[in-house]
C-alpha cells in the first residue's frame, strides 16, 4: 500500500531545492511556497507547471514580504509590489491542515564567510530575525514537525552578544515544539548523501510537544538512525559534470543577442551550459592553475593559500578576505556551491586547462543535484544564486523520506491541525 502523502508548507522557498525533493519523495504534498525575490518565484512556478504537480501555480507560490505575516496569512490585494494572493489559511483550509513546515530563513547574517565580510559582523543584519517569522507561522498554524535547514555559522552566531540557537530553541519551545539538545548533532555533512560537494547544514527537526510527547525518543531516532542510515555512496565532481561537453576559449571574443562570450559550446541542447564572460588575463590564469593541479604535489607552484592569495593580489591588484581562484578537483567532491557565485566564479575554476573557464549554471545545478531538466528563469546572475542558496534536493529526498518514516511510525490525531486551535 502506497504511504499516505502528508502536507507542506515551505517558507523560504528559493527556487525550490528543498520542495523539489519533498515533492519527488512522493510522500508530501506542497500546498504552499513562500518566497519574495522575483526570479525564483517565477522558476517555482514554472516547475510546477512543467511537472504537472498543480494546476494553479501562481496561486500556490506566493511572492510576498514574510515580514508582513498577518497579511501572508490572511490574504492580501492590491498591493503594489505584490499584487494579491488568497494568503496561507485559505489553501492549509483547502488542504484539511498542514502536518509538516519546512524551509529556513536567509542564511548571509549566519555565514562565516558573510561575517568575515561585513564590517558589523552581520549584527546589525534584520536577516538575523527573519527566523522569528518562520516561528510565528509554526505557531498559526501547529503543524506536527517543522524542519529549519541553515548554515553551521549559525550554531555560532550571537547577533546582539546573544546567541541566534538560544533565541531559536527559546521561541520554539513558547510556541510548543521541542529540538534537540545538541544542536552540533544537527549539523550535516550533505556529501554523505548523494551531494558532489563539501556542503553541511543545520537541519534542525522540531515536534509538537502535544503531538508527540514522546518527543525526545522520535528526534533520537531521527538524528540517530533514520537519518544516518540512508547515507550513500559518495559522488566525486568528475562524475557530477564529466560527461557535459567541453566549452573551450573563442579565438576571440563575440556577441551573440547584445551578450558577449568568451567560450565556444560545443553543442546548445543543455540548457544554462555556458560559462560567464571571461577576460584573456583570467582565462590565462585558470589555464595557469589548472596545469599546476596536473602536477605532483611537491612540484606544484600554488599548493597553499597563501600562494593562491599572492597570486590574486598579483593578478588582480586587489586583495579579498576569502581566497579566490580554487580549482574543483575532478576525484573529489567539489567546494560549497555558495550564492556568492553569482559575484564571481573565481572559486569554482574548471580542472580542464583547455577549458579554462570556471563553471557554468547547469554545472553548479549539478553540483547541488538538481536534475537536467530544472530550469531556472531569470538571468544568468540569478540562476547562480539560486542555485547557492537552495538545499540540493538529493539530500532533500531523503530529508523527506526519514521524516515521513519517523512521523508514520507513531499513531497520531490529526484532529489537532486546524490553524489556529
Amino acid at each position: 500500500m502506497k504511504p499516505k502523502a502528508l502536507w507542506a508548507i515551505d517558507l523560504f522557498a528559493g527556487c525550490g531545492g528543498l520542495s523539489e525533493g519533498f515533492e519527488k519523495s512522493d510522500l508530501f504534498n506542497v500546498l504552499a511556497h513562500v518566497e519574495w525575490e522575483p526570479a525564483p518565484v517565477a522558476t517555482l512556478r514554472r516547475r510546477i507547471e512543467t511537472t504537472g504537480s498543480a494546476d494553479d501555480a501562481e496561486r500556490r507560490v506566493m511572492r510576498f514580504d514574510m515580514q508582513r505575516s498577518r497579511e501572508l496569512f490572511d490574504g492580501w490585494s492590491g498591493d503594489p509590489e505584490y499584487g494579491s494572493g488568497v494568503g496561507l489559511s485559505k489553501l492549509v483550509e483547502e488542504a484539511g491542515g498542514v502536518d509538516v513546515i519546512i524551509g529556513g530563513p536567509p542564511c548571509q547574517a549566519y555565514s562565516l564567510a558573510g561575517r568575515v565580510r561585513d564590517e558589523h559582523g552581520m549584527h546589525l543584519d534584520y536577516r538575523n530575525y527573519l527566523f522569528e517569522k518562520y516561528v510565528e507561522t509554526v505557531k498559526e498554524y501547529q503543524p506536527g514537525a517543522f524542519v529549519f535547514e541553515n548554515v553551521p555559522g549559525m550554531l555560532t552566531a550571537a547577533p546582539g552578544g546573544v546567541s541566534i540557537i538560544d533565541r531559536i530553541r527559546s521561541d520554539f519551545k513558547k510556541a510548543g515544539y521541542e529540538i534537540l539538545g545538541d544542536l552540533r548533532r544537527a549539523a550535516i555533512s550533505l556529501w554523505d548523501y548523494g551531494v558532489p560537494q563539501h556542503r553541511t547544514r543545520v537541519i534542525i527537526l522540531g515536534l509538537d510537544r502535544k503531538v508527540y510527547p514522546n518527543y525526545a525518543v522520535l528526534l533520537e531516532r531521527f538524528y540517530g538512525e533514520l537519518l544516518p542510515g540512508r547515507k550513500s555512496n559518495p559522488v566525486f565532481a568528475g562524475a557530477a559534470l564529466g560527461d557535459l561537453p567541453p566549452l573551450h576559449p573563442a579565438k576571440s571574443p563575440y556577441r551573440v543577442g547584445g551578450r558577449q562570450f568568451s567560450h565556444t559550446p560545443d553543442r546548445t541542447d543543455i540548457r544554462d551550459h555556458v560559462p560567464r564572460f571571461h577576460n584573456q588575463r583570467d582565462i590565462a590564469t585558470f589555464r595557469m592553475l589548472a596545469k599546476d593541479l596536473l602536477l605532483s604535489p611537491e612540484k606544484r607552484k600554488y599548493s597553499t593559500g597563501e600562494d593562491i592569495r599572492r597570486l590574486y593580489e598579483e593578478r588582480t591588484g586587489k586583495t579579498s578576505a576569502v581566497h579566490k581562484y580554487f580549482v574543483i578537483r575532478p576525484n573529489e567532491p567539489s567546494n560549497t556551491i555558495p550564492a556568492h557565485l553569482y559575484k564571481d566564479g573565481l572559486r569554482h575554476i574548471h580542472w580542464d586547462p583547455d577549458q579554462a573557464r570556471s563553471i557554468t549554471v547547469r554545472e553548479a545545478a549539478r553540483l547541488q543535484s538538481f536534475p537536467d531538466d530544472f530550469e531556472f528563469v531569470g538571468a544568468q546572475m540569478d540562476a547562480y544564486k539560486m542555485i547557492g542558496n537552495a538545499v540540493p534536493p538529493a539530500f532533500s529526498r531523503t530529508l523527506a523520506e526519514a521524516l515521513h518514516e519517523l512521523l508514520s511510525s507513531v499513531a497520531v490525531s490529526h484532529t489537532k491541525r486546524n490553524p489556529r486551535r
